[in-house]
């Protein structure tokens, strides 16, 4: 077990990281949460039936990790209600830009960022899982434990949403296009 846990942790550590980083948008959060993800494969993975990929099957618990986390915070977040919420949200965020903004620091991919931020957590996710990890609809759909049809829908809507953004913002287009700020 410990070498395929092993294998399982250098294949897919940096991906998991990653994609739960951009669910949570909180770095010491997301390492968190790789570890409970890895903590949930050591103890199930003598059940894993192989259905799905490994690939398939860690993102789905790490999805599941998140949505707890993300559920977990909004009940912290209503008990802030009392306090001054400025206060509140400083503690919550994460101040630390996301890693593609540190590469690439243009402007025009924070406001891609920024139009995720616009998209339902569904959304979101699907955008993710698609066009960031560069997953198939089939893929995605047994990480979200949908169908293909309601991947392909929710990524048409998304798509839909970023676009109606992007509209909104003059220039923005043709920055994205030609790649220069």
């Amino acid at each position: 077990m410990k070498e395929t846990f092993d294998r399982l942790y250098d294949e897919y550590h940096a991906a998991l990281f990653q994609f739960l980083f951009y669910m949570v948008r909180n770095r010491e959060s997301a390492e968190d949460l790789v570890q409970e993800v890895y903590i949930r494969v050591l103890n199930a993975y003598e059940s894993f039936e192989g259905k799905s990929s490994e690939k398939t099957w860690l993102y789905s618990i790490a999805r599941h990790v998140a949505i707890d986390w993300l559920r977990k915070q909004s009940r912290r977040n209503k008990r802030f209600l009392f306090f001054d919420i400025k206060d509140s949200e400083n503690v919550l965020r994460d101040q630390d830009p996301l890693p593609e903004e540190l590469v690439a620091k243009k402007e025009s991919y924070r406001d891609l960022y920024k139009m995720m931020k616009g998209c339902s957590l569904d959304q979101q996710q699907v955008l993710v899982l698609r066009y960031i990890q560069s997953l198939s609809i089939s893929e995605t759909a047994q990480i979200l434990s949908w169908t293909e049809s309601k991947v392909k829908t929710t990524q048409h809507r998304a798509i839909k949403e970023l676009r109606k953004w992007l509209d909104q913002q003059p220039g923005l287009e043709e920055e994205l296009k030609d790649g220069t700020n």
